[in-house]
């Protein structure tokens, strides 16, 4: 295992979700703030952006069911409601009852789960505060969501448990890879050395055989659209979203479309050059806006 990412493992720790084990990160002092990784990879994601969070807040940030070094059963329904009760599940068990939010990807629908809980009194395990979130690169209006066309057979069509035997091997790999690759823009696409460290929190107890099941989120994203936008146009949380312009799923058609439908939106379009992967690819960028939300947020209170 790289580096690196062994290190990152070695600093986490578990906790029990339904007889599973979840893999999370807990570090910090100050406001209580909840990472909200995307699909496919983990918590990693984060990682460029660590040490800058956790020198001002309490950093919560686990791995999702299915996904980086959580429990990653076969025979198991992975929703985003699932998700989100994971995400409060933890919170519940850390003793928060408030935090800001930071999402990426798969993690914005949960994120927009857990925000629409919060206004229709939804709540699963008891009430905490959402005290301000801030959108990265994702599917927020699946109107507008844009999926690559591997994404769309292996999760929405009989092919994903096809080739599920296969999932880790040289085959499987040339496939992935290419789809990675594009959602990085051009000038910060993942190196070798990047590319197998994926590779490794992919594969990471055979995960890639539930691949295509925790890739299944697109369809409750066409079902929940309607409540999630209710909840967002409702909300009085603030929220801030920021975009990286040439992401392919979810770049500035994507962010068209958040100024079209939330009101008095709030969106920071990074240089034109920034793809999928915003706190990977242009981790400055995201930690000077991100601050820059929850600073304002706080002075307003």
């Amino acid at each position: 295992m790289d580096a690196e990412l062994a290190q990152w493992k070695a600093q986490g720790q578990y906790f029990d979700y339904l007889g599973f084990d979840v893999f999370y990160r807990c570090e910090g002092e100050g406001p209580a703030l909840l990472l909200v990784h995307g699909y496919p990879f983990n918590s990693y994601d984060w990682a460029a952006i660590w040490p800058a969070l956790t020198a001002r807040f309490r950093v919560i940030a686990p791995d999702m069911m299915g996904m980086g070094f959580s429990a990653k059963p076969s025979a198991y329904r992975y929703t985003v409601a699932d998700h989100a009760d994971m995400h409060e599940a933890l919170l519940a068990d850390l003793g928060v009852r408030s935090a800001h939010v930071l999402a990426h990807d798969l993690g914005d629908s949960v994120a927009q789960e857990l925000l629409a809980r919060k206004v229709f009194g939804e709540q699963a395990y008891g009430g905490w505060d959402i005290e301000s979130i801030t959108w990265l690169n994702g599917g927020l209006f699946t109107e507008a969501y844009t999926p690559r066309l591997m994404q769309r057979l292996m999760s929405g069509t009989p092919l994903g448990d096809l080739m599920s035997p296969l999932q880790g091997s040289a085959l499987s790999r040339r496939i992935l890879e290419p789809t990675i690759n594009e959602m990085f823009g051009p000038n910060t696409k993942p190196t070798r050395e990047m590319m197998e460290t994926f590779h490794e929190i992919l594969e990471w107890n055979d995960g890639k055989r539930v691949l295509h099941q925790v890739g299944r989120f697109l369809e409750d994203r066409r079902i929940h659209r309607n409540r999630w936008v209710r909840a967002m146009r409702e909300t009085s949380v603030p929220m801030r979203l920021i975009d990286g312009p040439v992401d392919p799923n979810s770049g500035a058609h994507m962010a068209r479309r958040y100024t079209e439908v939330v009101p008095a939106p709030d969106v920071v379009m990074l240089a034109d050059d920034i793809g999928h992967w915003p706190q990977i690819e242009a981790p400055e960028a995201v930690l000077e806006h991100f601050l820059a939300h929850v600073e304002r947020v706080t002075a307003s209170r």
